[in-house]
């Protein structure tokens, strides 16, 4: 308890843990990057690898990465379902469709990590009125938050809850928050400071709130205010979580959503810029190096923008270092390595580009397709198919592969590393790799 207590006082003060401390507490890391300190991580993979220290069945259709704190391992779950049966997303929206008769169940799992053994299966919400959901998305997409003694779980419209990992007793809740996804939520909450910060891009309403992370109570709320330019709501939907960046001494908090990506006061929620970059369903969380931000915008003739963030207003037209729409992905986050930026498409092709001009070092096509974001360790980089298959390259200049494995299932999850340890959550198990056990 006192370790923990002091680990987060650390993250109260400096915003980041270290991944080599054994605590991996959003999506993509302590950074938001996919990023890990780890020296250590096996390379390959397999069912009967000796590295492999426990597997242990998930059931369920959950996309949600896992996060760990301590010896926990936690993420949120939902049961195999895609939709209202026979309910279109236009009669989703459109029509008073009858709630089930039976409820399905949202729920927090935690592992633990040095066994694998279930230690709680948390039923945090039932619903009985569902929205549509695409057959690519889940009821559970968004990654939890963790730190010490605490649980953010995120349903998107469905609610927002804080747990007690101790007690597994629920602190507060929100399921007054609304929006109609159309094809299901996928934005993940953020921390800061006393805030849980949360994105709305749906089909009817765009919105970012801010709660406060130890009541549930809002502390801002701010409309997207974007011209889309459009009146269909198709257009509007964005799945990205923001990140939290610093420039110049001040805190932003950048969020990509459609058309454009807006950088908010934390604090406030004030708008400090916006910058139309077009496209929709933005889903990778935007990367800070070199002096740029790089923002995917999803859907786009040039989906992927490298800007200043030193601007206030509309920046649209004076801070763009480069942009590109070549071979960029629409789901999967991308890597930065001081001026090499890596990124996998979801077809499976793979390229680096020079992260401070754009331009392209070298691209190659690697079997499999690909929605799960990848992860950077010890000079390497782990991309995670769909098909159950883990690359890892080299991440240089000049194209290497350094293994290629493959398990069961399929990834949609993103990995989460715990000191030396790589946990990986397939469409039905979670793993746990150690080298040399």
């Amino acid at each position: 308890m006192q370790r923990l207590t002091a680990l987060a006082l650390t993250l109260l003060l400096t915003g980041s843990v270290r991944a080599e401390d054994g605590y991996w507490n959003q999506f993509r890391g302590p950074n938001g990057d996919g990023m890990s300190s780890a020296k250590n991580l096996p390379v390959e993979f397999a069912e009967d690898s000796k590295d492999l220290v426990w597997k242990t069945p998930v059931p369920g259709r959950a996309w949600s990465s896992p996060v760990v704190w301590g010896d926990q391992i936690w993420m949120t779950n939902a049961p195999e379902i895609e939709n209202p049966e026979g309910v279109t997303a236009l009669q989703a929206f459109t029509e008073d469709v009858p709630p089930r008769k039976d409820p399905i169940r949202l729920s927090a799992v935690c592992l633990d990590l040095k066994t694998g053994r279930k230690l709680h299966d948390v039923n945090v919400f039932d619903v009985y009125k569902l929205q549509f959901t695409h057959s690519t998305n889940s009821y559970a997409s968004p990654t939890p938050y963790i730190e010490a003694e605490r649980l953010y779980v995120h349903f998107g419209a469905y609610g927002t809850a804080c747990l007690n990992t101790e007690t597994t007793q629920k602190i507060w809740e929100r399921r007054d928050i609304q929006c109609n996804h159309w094809r299901g939520p996928g934005s993940s909450p953020v921390v800061y400071g006393d805030l849980l910060i949360l994105s709305f891009d749906g089909y009817d309403k765009q919105f970012v709130i801010a709660l406060d992370k130890h009541t549930g109570k809002t502390v801002w709320q701010k409309d997207r205010d974007i011209q889309y330019g459009t009146d269909n709501g198709d257009a509007k939907k964005a799945y990205s979580t923001p990140q939290i960046i610093t420039v110049s001494g001040r805190d932003l908090l950048v969020s990509p959503s459609a058309s454009a990506t807006i950088a908010y006061d934390p604090k406030t929620g004030d708008v400090v810029w916006t910058l139309y970059h077009g496209g929709m369903n933005a889903a990778a969380r935007p990367l800070y190096g070199n002096g740029l931000v790089y923002i995917n915008a999803g859907d786009g003739p040039d989906a992927l923008v490298a800007i200043r963030p030193n601007g206030s207003g509309d920046i649209s037209k004076t801070h763009v270092a480069w942009r590109t729409g070549q071979k960029t992905p629409k789901r999967p986050s991308q890597i930065l390595v001081g001026q090499n930026y890596f990124m996998m498409n979801d077809e499976g092709v793979c390229s680096c580009l020079d992260a401070v001009t754009g331009e392209n070092i070298w691209t190659k096509r690697i079997s499999g397709r690909y929605w799960a974001s990848p992860l950077y360790a010890n000079g390497n980089i782990y991309f995670f198919s769909q098909e159950g298959e883990i690359p890892v390259i080299k991440a240089s200049r000049e194209f290497e592969v350094v293994a290629e494995s493959k398990l069961d299932g399929s990834f949609n999850a993103s990995p989460a590393v715990a000191g030396n340890a790589l946990i990986l959550r397939t469409s039905s198990n979670v793993y746990c790799f150690r080298k040399g056990r």
